[in-house]
C-alpha cells in the first residue's frame, strides 16, 4: 500500500500562469539554486531564502505571494535543505493546490506535495483506517444536503430549499469549530451568529444527521478532518509515522483556517515549527464557515522568534487602483484593520475608477453591458473582463444584458471545464488522431500541431468563427476554442511538441483541474473571485442592503463585508468600474443608496464617519432651526413643491432618494415599541414621511433634528435622545417615561 504521506502522484508540467504572462506559460527549469530566486524582489527573496524556523509572511493582495513561497520551497528544494518528499504545502483549494504543484515542477521541484487541508487528510485516513480502526472506511458524502433534508423530515422539522441550505452550512460550521449537537445552541450565542432557525431546532437536526450517517456508514468533508485528528490524537505511533514523512509544512491563505484545521496542522507538525504561513487579515472573507484570521493575527505570540516578512509591491494593479483600495481599507475598524498593509502599486498609471449610478437594475445591466462592448471593441479580450455581485441571484439580468448585447459569458462555479460534455469528446476525437497519427487523413495535410488540432476539433463544432448569439452552442464553442488556443500556446513553447505531448499535457491538466482559459467575460459573486484577476472589473449592485448585505449587522459582520469590497477592488489589474441601481426595476421607487463604504471615495461623497447624504448634490444644513421663506424648492431637481409630504421630505416624491434604509428601519422598530409603551398609534410618535426624512438628512445635533419638519419641540423633547442615538449607530437609553 502506498504511503499517504507520500503517495503517488501526477503532477503537470505547465499552467497556474494568468493570461497577462500568456508568453511565460512553459517556462525553462531554472539551471540552479541561485538561479530560483532570479527576478524575486527583495522582500520576496527574503521569504524564499528563510528556511528554517517558523515563518510568517504578510502579503497584501497582488503581490506576488505564490511567486514568494513556491520559489521558497523550490529553493530549499534546490539547495538540499529541504527534502522534496519531506515537504507538504497546503492551501484551500483544488485549483490553487494545482497551480501550485505547476509551478514547483516549472522551478525543479516536483515531489513535493502540494493539496488541500481535505485531500491531505484523506490520503492520510485512507492509509491508517486499517491499522487504527479496521474495517471498511466509511463512504465520502458527495453532497449532505440529502442527508439533511431526511433528518429534518425525522424531526419533523419543516425546511424550504434556502432554509435547507442555510441549515446545512449551520451544521458545517459546527463541525469545523469543534461544535457537538448538544452544544451548538450555546456556542451560537457565544458567537452571536443569526441562526436561520431555532437553534434548538437546527441541533436536533444536526443530531439526527449525525445518526443517520453512523447508521449507513458515511462520512461527510468535515469528518475527514475530524477523523484524522481523532487517529492522529489517539495513537501516537501513527502520528511519530506521518511526522517523520513531513518535516516542512507551507500554509497559504492562512487567514482563512478553521479551529479544526489549526488543529490538524497542529497534530502534524506535533510540537516542531518548521512552519511557514502566508496570509492577509484584510482578505477575511469566510468567516461564516468557520474561518478565523486570529491564527495569522496571533503567529508572533505563538511564536516569539517567527521571522515576520510584509509584502506591500503590489504587481498586480494600477496606482488608480491599489488607491482605491488603500482607501477602503482606510476606513475600516477592528483587530485586522489593525493590521492593514498598505499597498505599493509597481504598475505604470492607468485609468480612474469610473462610479456611475442608474435608475434601476436593468439600466445598470445594461450600461454595464454597453461598456463591457466597449472594451473589448478596443482590444480588451472577453476573458480579461469580470462583472462581480454580492449575491448569485444577482447574475441573471447580467446574463441577459450580456446576451442581448452579443458578449459571451461565463458563470464561475458552473460545471468543470474537464467535465464539459464536448471537451470529453474533444479529448477522445484528440487522443484517437494522436494514436492514428499519420495514417489520420484529418492530420494528413494539416501542418504544424496548432493547424492539427483545428483539424480534429473542426469535426466536434468548431469554426474559424464563433456562432453567433449566446447559448448551448456558443458554449461548446467557447470550450473548444479554449483548447485551440492552448494548443497554440504548447506549441510556442515547444515547437517540437507532437499531438500526443499536447494530449499528454491536457490529461495532466484534467487530473489537476487545471483549465485552459475560456474567452468569455466572467460573471461571479465576490466571494468565488477570491484569487483571481482580470485586466477589467464591474463591481455592481454597490448599495446599501447589498454592500454590506442586509443581514450583516454587528461590527465585525460590517467589517467583513468592507473586507470583501476590497476583495472584489483588488481583483482588477487596470479598468475598475463601481456602480449602483437606484430601484429594482423601471419605474420603482429610487430609495436605495450608494453603499457606505463609498463614502469620501468616490467623488462628490462626504468623507467617512460624516453624516449627511454621502454623496454629491445632497442638501447643505445649518446647525439650528430656520424659518423657511418663500417656495419650497425639490433639494435633487428643484422644482416647487406643494404637497405636505413632498415639503417634509423636501424633494419630490419621484426623486431620487439619499435614504439610509437599515436606519430607516431601526427607526421604524423603536417607534413601534415607543408607540407600545405609550399605549398611542405609532404615528403619534413621528409619521412614516418624518422617519424617511430623519433617515435621509441622518442629523447629528438637536439643532440639525429639529430642523426636520414634523420634529416639533415636545416631540424633540420626548424622543430626541433616542433619535440621535440611533442615528449615531447607538442603543437608546432604555428609561420609563410618564406621559
Amino acid at each position: 500500500m502506498d504511503n499517504p504521506a507520500h503517495p503517488p502522484h501526477r503532477t503537470w508540467q505547465h499552467g497556474g500562469v494568468t493570461a497577462a504572462t500568456h508568453s511565460s506559460l512553459f517556462p525553462q527549469v531554472p539551471e540552479s539554486a541561485d538561479a530560483v530566486l532570479d527576478g524575486l524582489d527583495p522582500e520576496q527573496r527574503e521569504v524564499a531564502t528563510a528556511l528554517h524556523g517558523p515563518v510568517c509572511v504578510l502579503a497584501g493582495a497582488g503581490t506576488g505571494k505564490t511567486r514568494a513561497i513556491t520559489h521558497r520551497i523550490a529553493y530549499g528544494v534546490r539547495a538540499g535543505i529541504l527534502p522534496p518528499a519531506g515537504v507538504l504545502a497546503v492551501t484551500f483549494t483544488n485549483r490553487a493546490a494545482g497551480e501550485m504543484r505547476g509551478r514547483l515542477r516549472q522551478l525543479g521541484a516536483g515531489g513535493v506535495q502540494a493539496r488541500t487541508f481535505h485531500s491531505a487528510a484523506l490520503r492520510q485516513l485512507q492509509y491508517f483506517w486499517p491499522k487504527a480502526v479496521g474495517g471498511e472506511m466509511p463512504r465520502l458524502l458527495d453532497r449532505k444536503i440529502q442527508l439533511v433534508a431526511e433528518a429534518a423530515a425525522r424531526c419533523r422539522i419543516r425546511l424550504d430549499r434556502n432554509e435547507l441550505r442555510d441549515v446545512t452550512s449551520e451544521i458545517e460550521w459546527a463541525k469545523v469549530t469543534q461544535t457537538v449537537p448538544g452544544d451548538y445552541p450555546a456556542a451560537v450565542a457565544k458567537s452571536s451568529r443569526d441562526a436561520p432557525r431555532d437553534p434548538a431546532e437546527i441541533s436536533q437536526v444536526y443530531g439526527t444527521y449525525e445518526q443517520l450517517k453512523r447508521d449507513r456508514s458515511a462520512m461527510d468533508f468535515e469528518d475527514v478532518l475530524l477523523l484524522t485528528v481523532g487517529i492522529l490524537q489517539d495513537r501516537q505511533d501513527i502520528a511519530d509515522l506521518v511526522r517523520r514523512q513531513y518535516q516542512h509544512f507551507v500554509v497559504d491563505e492562512y487567514q482563512d483556517v478553521s479551529p479544526l484545521q489549526q488543529r490538524l496542522l497542529e497534530l502534524w507538525l506535533g510540537g516542531r515549527e518548521s512552519l511557514c504561513v502566508v496570509g492577509d487579515a484584510s482578505q477575511t472573507i469566510y468567516s461564516f464557515t468557520g474561518a478565523t484570521p486570529d491564527h495569522l493575527l496571533n503567529f508572533r505570540t505563538r511564536h516569539p522568534g517567527a521571522t515576520v516578512v510584509k509584502l506591500v509591491r503590489d504587481y498586480r494593479s494600477t496606482p488608480q487602483v491599489v488607491h482605491l483600495a488603500n482607501g477602503l481599507l482606510g476606513q475600516a475598524r477592528g483587530r485586522a484593520a489593525e493590521h492593514r498593509l498598505e499597498l505599493v502599486s509597481q504598475r505604470d498609471p492607468g485609468p480612474e475608477p469610473a462610479y456611475t449610478e442608474y435608475t434601476d437594475e436593468p439600466s445598470e445591466a445594461e450600461g454595464t453591458a454597453r461598456r463591457i462592448r466597449d472594451l473589448i471593441a478596443a482590444g480588451v479580450p472577453a476573458g480579461e473582463i469580470a462583472v462581480l455581485y454580492r449575491v448569485n441571484a444577482q447574475s441573471e439580468v447580467y446574463e441577459q444584458a450580456l446576451a442581448d448585447a452579443g458578449v459571451p459569458y461565463q458563470l464561475r462555479g458552473a460545471e468543470r471545464f474537464f467535465e464539459r460534455q464536448e471537451v470529453r469528446e474533444a479529448g477522445v476525437a484528440l487522443r484517437g488522431a494522436a494514436r492514428a497519427g499519420s495514417n489520420d487523413s484529418l492530420l494528413d495535410d494539416a501542418g504544424d500541431l496548432p493547424s492539427q488540432v483545428r483539424a480534429v476539433l473542426s469535426t466536434k463544432g468548431w469554426t474559424t468563427e464563433p456562432p453567433a448569439g449566446s447559448g448551448a452552442v456558443r458554449d461548446r464553442w467557447e470550450s473548444l476554442a479554449a483548447l485551440v488556443r492552448l494548443a497554440e500556446d504548447f506549441a510556442r513553447a515547444r515547437p517540437s511538441a507532437t499531438l500526443g505531448d499536447l494530449v499528454a499535457e491536457i490529461d495532466e491538466r484534467a487530473a489537476a483541474q487545471h483549465a485552459p482559459t475560456v474567452q468569455g467575460v466572467t460573471l461571479a459573486s465576490l466571494h468565488s473571485a477570491k484569487g483571481l484577476e482580470w485586466d477589467a472589473v464591474f463591481l455592481v449592485g454597490l448599495t446599501e442592503g447589498m454592500m454590506p448585505i442586509t443581514y450583516a449587522k454587528t461590527d465585525e459582520q460590517i467589517e467583513e463585508e468592507r473586507r470583501l469590497l476590497y476583495v472584489g477592488v483588488t481583483r482588477a489589474r487596470l479598468h475598475l468600474s463601481l456602480s449602483w441601481a437606484l430601484s429594482r426595476s423601471p419605474g420603482g421607487r429610487a430609495s436605495r443608496r450608494p453603499s457606505r463604504f463609498l463614502n469620501g471615495l468616490r467623488p462628490g461623497s462626504a468623507a467617512a464617519g460624516t453624516r449627511g447624504t454621502g454623496g454629491g448634490g445632497g442638501v447643505e444644513r445649518g446647525a439650528g432651526r430656520r424659518k423657511r421663506r418663500g417656495p419650497v424648492l425639490c433639494r435633487v431637481c428643484g422644482k416647487t413643491l406643494t404637497d405636505a409630504g413632498e415639503m417634509k421630505l423636501m424633494r419630490c416624491e419621484d426623486c431620487p432618494s439619499d435614504m439610509d434604509e437599515a436606519l430607516y428601519e431601526r427607526l421604524r422598530e423603536w417607534r413601534s415599541e415607543r408607540a407600545k409603551e405609550l399605549g398611542q398609534p405609532a404615528y403619534c410618535v413621528f409619521t412614516d414621511k418624518t422617519l424617511m426624512a430623519i433617515a435621509e438628512a441622518v442629523p447629528d445635533t438637536e439643532g440639525e433634528l429639529a430642523g426636520i419638519s414634523g420634529v416639533g419641540g415636545r416631540k424633540l423633547e420626548r424622543f430626541g435622545a433616542d433619535v440621535l442615538a440611533i442615528c449615531a449607530g447607538e442603543e437608546p437609553e432604555a428609561g420609563d417615561e410618564e406621559d
